[in-house]
Order: structure tokens, then C-alpha cells, then sequence
């Protein structure tokens, strides 16, 4: 049958299971809005307040649920701002398709009004970016943009459309969405021999990351820690893949993570490092990284192989896939004076914090206790970030969402958007700082307008939090534009824009209000006042050894 540009676009969508799209209309991509309005009971359309909320919203509903999230943006600048939301999902390859349209083929190239390469501009923060000139190729295409975004190692894919196109006429016959692409696993003889090295080893160790989660394997990579003892500790991406209320579990590793993790990478004699790209927020001294220590890799990218910690062995493929072959060649093995070690740890070493005033901390594990660790938590990036990555425990993968690589302030409030649209059935709350909020607090307007029933926790202290903490501890307390004066209202903020809102200053009214938030169902916001000195414990120095990590006690002897 024949069919234009736009509405083969949405056909498409159709074909690859998309129920969902976040976006923001303008004149080069109205064809495809108004085949859409066609579509309306079949595609649900959120409407941002922002492109960078579209992207961060699609980011988030990918992350949720492992499926692709969908974007839409006109040209100039509605597709130049979904960029930062691209590199966010680039940095931690979450499947996201940004669909944009462009001027006329025959406006291409010149000064045309609202006309960018955008295809051009996202070339090294997607897996793939490609412009469409030509509707005989466009529902290809586009097939091809979804199996690039969720094969392999996933990550987002662009793909422009020049309006000509969307209007053009051509014959379209619908397909049936294609299966991820595979990727070739290892080989017995090198599964064999990684399981000789765990065999061997006596004090095993796992660093789980986000591979775990994207691939499915918490189950497996589980089964993994208690068939040889081995004690596991996360990276921020990989919270959830191994479960926070687990015996074994010690916490984050790295800069802001646990002495009981830092010290035990000193210790251990194998570290399994699984999907883990080792950031430098992770490894601190790359040259003193699990020195005494074997490493062995399980990535699906091989590029992650020797990038920036060299291993003695690498297993390339699935991880779900990869450990299900091994874990018949894995012998169970006690190693009871190891996990004793580690247990001594965890007593010599506990996270502590002041709970007689409210604090981030205790602001984390209160949600942690009301919503019994079962919620889906966002977070914007800062010192909320890392208080929300060490006192909730999370158990279920996809339920810890925050941009970790770009380190992206603004992400929050989108992506938690989309992660409760995607899952209706959980409860999701956004953690932000003031810093973060400023800069997306617009995207309230959205979870208003369709009462999205997420939690957003405004953690108030009146400075860039963690650019303060930095100031404070190497920058001599000279704290350079990171003070806001203003002493601007965030609840009443919320509640023009049509959300329940609540001020808060002492646990007990924190308590009180997240009661009340988790029975409405619309949108809350909580605005927490918290000190502007509260830090961020324990901390290594940037480019120090993880295991050097400080807390208040050690700065205070």
C-alpha cells in the first residue's frame, strides 16, 4: 500500500512494539505529528515542556524496561537540544531512538531557516546518526535505527528526516520487528579456562556494573557469588543487578564508595569484573587498582577490554548468555576465613550518619523503609546521587535510574517521567538536588498535565552541594559561586504548577509527608531543608587509591 514519510514513521513504531513516545512538535516534523494524531490510540504521545526532558523521559522509559524509548524533535533548535539527553544515554548505553526531521532536501545547505546537521552534530555521542533524503528508504531506514539501539552493547541511534520525505508517497509492506542481532560468545576452552581461575582463587571478589542489569544476569551472576563466596560490591550503573540486602553484598566500590568494598579490592586475590567499564570514579590510581589481584572480564564490547585497566582475561559476549555456559564449569567452593575477613570489615566500617536532624542520608533511608525497597528511585546528579546510591537498598535490577557517565544535572525529573509512564504497576521518586532542579523543574508542568503519579524529592541545601564539598576540602573553603542566595520556595514553585507540594525541615515531617505522597495518586513534591555543610561520606581524593577513602572521623583525629 502506499503510504506518506510521516505515516510510514509511525507504522514503523509499530512494528517495533513502540507503545510510548516523549517529544515536542514544530514545522519540519508536523507531518509526522499529524499522522500521529491518527495513531493516538495506538501510540501514546507525552508532551514535555522541554526536547531535553523528551530525551531524558525516553532515557528513562528505556531503562525501566529495557525496551527502546522514543523521542521525537523538530529541526534547529528542537533537535540541538536533545543532545545532552543523547550523550547521557551514549555514556551508558541505554536504547534510545531520536527521531528528528530536517528542511527539504532541496534547502539542505543553505542557511535554510531552523536548518542544522543534527546527524552530523550527534556523530560521536550515538552508535549510529543518519539523515533520510529519500522515502523509497525511510521504514528501512528506520528498522535498522531500532536493531542498532538494542543490539550488541545498546546505546542511542539518530535518524533525520528531511520534511520532503515525510510528505512523499511510496509503497510500504509491513515486517515483523527483528531480533536483537547476536553476538558470538566465548568459546568453550576460554570459559574452561576462566573457570580454572576461579577455582584457584582464595579470596574471589565481583564487581558488578551496569552490563549486569542491561543483560538480564542478576540471577545468574547471583547464582555466581554463592557457588565460590565471593563477596560483590557495585558500580553506580550497577545497583539493583545484585541484590543491597544480600549477605555478600558490601556496597559501592570507588570514589564514594564503602571502605568495606575499597579495602576489600586490596585484599581479594580475583576480581570478576562484570560489565563494568571501570571509570575512574570507580578505580581512583589506576596503578594501585586490585593490585594484588587477577582480573577477569566479562563485557559484551571488546573495546572495554584493556581500555583503561589491563585484565589477565576476558570473556566477550552476553552476559546472561556467558554465565549460563560457565556456571556448570564452576565448582562450588567454600572460602568461610574470606567472607570472615569481609564480615570484619563490615563491623570496623559501617555507613553512619547524624540521624537527629534530617539529612540526605536519613532522608534515603526513610524512602528505603516506606516504600520497603520496592520503588523505582531517579536521581539528578550530585551529593543526593551518591547518598541515594549508598542507603537504599536496591534488589530488583532497572530500579536504580541516574545518568552516571555524563553526569547529567537535569536528568531527573524526565527520566523518572518516563520510567512511570513505563511502569505504572511501581512507585517512582525522583531525588534531586536544588542545583538540579533549576534546571528542570519546568518538566512538573508535564507530570501535571497528565498526573503522572511520581514522587519528586527535593533535597534543599542552598548550594551546589557537591561542587561545595570539593570547595570545602581542596579549594581552602573559598566557595566560588556555588551559594544561593535567593531563598527561593520550591513547594510553592510545585504547587503553581498544579503539584501537590510539602516544605519540609525535621524527619518527622518528612515521615508525615511521604506518607501522604505515596497514598495520592499525582503528582508530590517534597522540598527537604537540609544544612549547606552536610557532606558526602566516605570519599577518596580524586586520583588517590580507593582504599585511602576518608570519612568525618578521619578528618576529625
Amino acid at each position: 500500500m502506499k503510504l506518506t514519510g510521516a505515516e510510514i514513521v509511525i507504522e514503523c513504531l509499530k512494528e517495533q512494539g513502540v507503545d510510548t513516545v516523549f517529544g515536542y512538535p514544530g514545522g519540519t516534523i508536523l507531518n509526522v505529528y499529524d499522522a500521529l494524531y491518527k495513531h493516538s490510540d495506538e501510540i501514546r504521545h507525552i508532551l514535555t515542556s522541554h526536547e531535553q526532558g523528551a530525551s531524558h523521559a525516553a532515557d528513562g522509559y528505556a531503562r525501566a524496561t529495557g525496551k527502546v524509548g522514543v523521542c521525537l524533535a523538530t529541526s534547529g533548535p528542537g533537535c540541538t537540544n536533545l543532545v545532552t539527553g543523547i550523550a547521557t544515554a551514549y555514556m551508558d548505553s541505554i536504547p534510545v531512538v531520536a527521531i528528528t526531521c530536517n528542511v527539504g532536501v532541496s534547502l539542505l545547505g543553505k542557511d535554510t531557516f531552523q536548518e542544522v546537521d543534527i546527524a552530523g552534530i550527534t556523530m560521536p555521542i550515538t552508535k549510529y546518526s543518519m539523515i533520510v533524503k529519500d522515502v523509497n528508504v525511510l521504514a528501512d531506514c528506520l528498522r535498522r535505527a531500532f536493531d542498532i539501539a538494542r543490539s550488541g552493547r545498546p546505546g542511542p541511534v539518530l535518524i533525520d528526516i528531511t520534511k520532503d520525505v515525510t510528505a512523499a508517497t511510496c509503497d510500504y509492506k509491513a515486517k515483523k520487528m527483528k531480533k536483537p542481532t547476536p553476538v558470538k560468545g566465548p568459546s568453550n576452552a576460554e570459559l574452561k579456562a576462566a573457570g580454572e581461575m576461579i577455582a584457584k582463587a582464595k579470596r574471589p571478589m565481583i564487581f558488578t556494573g551496569g552490563g549486569t542489569v542491561m543483560s538480564g544476569a542478576s540471577k545468574e551472576l547471583t547464582e555466581l557469588a554463592h557457588l565460590i563466596d565471593a563477596p560483590v560490591c557495585d558500580s553506580l550503573m550497577g545497583k539493583g543487578g545484585f541484590p543491597g540486602t544480600d549477605p555478600l553484598y558490601m556496597g559501592m566500590l570507588g570514589m564514594h564508595g564503602t571502605k568495606i568494598a575499597n579495602r576489600a579490592l586490596r585484599e581479594c586475590d580475583l576480581l570478576i569484573a562484570a560489565g563494568v567499564r571501570f571509570s575512574d570514579r570507580d578505580t581512583g590510581n589506576t596503578a594501585t587498582f586490585a593490585e594484588n589481584a587477577t582480573i577477569l572480564q566479562f563485557d559484551i564490547d571488546r573495546a572495554e577490554v584493556n581500555k583503561n585497566i589491563n585484565v589477565d582475561r576476558a570473556l566477550i559476549g552476553d552476559m546472561k548468555e556467558t554465565l549460563q555456559a560457565l556456571l556448570p564449569m564452576v565448582e562450588k567452593k567454600s572460602r568461610a576465613s574470606w567472607l570472615k575477613e569481609i564480615d570484619k570489615l563490615k563491623e570496623k566500617f559501617p555507613l553512619k550518619y547524624d540521624n537527629s536532624t534530617l539529612t540526605g542520608p536519613g532522608i534515603m533511608q526513610m524512602i528505603d523503609k516506606k516504600t520497603n525497597g520496592e520503588a523505582i528511585i531517579v536521581t539528578d546528579v550530585g551529593q543526593h546521587q551518591m547518598w541515594a546510591s549508598q542507603y537504599y537498598r536496591y534488589t530488583e535490577p532497572r530500579t536504580f535510574l541516574s545518568s552516571g557517565g555524563l553526569g547529567t544535572m537535569g536528568y531527573g525529573l524526565g527520566a523518572a517521567i518516563g520510567a512511570q509512564v513505563a511502569r505504572p504497576d511501581k512507585q517512582v521518586i525522583n531525588i534531586a538536588g536544588d542545583g538540579c532542579f533549576r534546571m528542570n523543574m519546568n518538566e512538573l508542568l508535564t507530570a501535571a498535565r497528565y498526573n503522572i503519579p511520581m514522587i519528586e524529592v527535593v533535597i534543599n541545601n542552598s548550594v551546589l552541594g557537591m561542587v561545595r564539598q570539593w570547595q570545602n576540602l581542596f579549594y581552602d573553603k573559598r566557595f566560588s559561586q556555588t551559594t544561593f542566595t535567593d531563598g527561593v520556595d520550591f513547594a510553592k514553585i510545585a504547587d503553581a504548577m498544579g503539584v501537590k507540594s510539602y516544605c519540609v525541615r525535621t524527619n518527622e515531617e518528612f515521615a508525615a509527608a511521604m506518607d501522604e505522597a505515596l497514598k495520592a495518586d499525582c503528582p508530590v513534591c517534597i522540598e527537604c531543608r537540609i544544612d549547606s555543610d552536610d557532606m558526602v561520606f566516605p570519599m577518596a581524593a580524586p586520583g588517590q587509591a580507593i582504599e585511602e577513602a576518608f570519612d568525618q572521623d578521619d578528618l576529625n583525629k
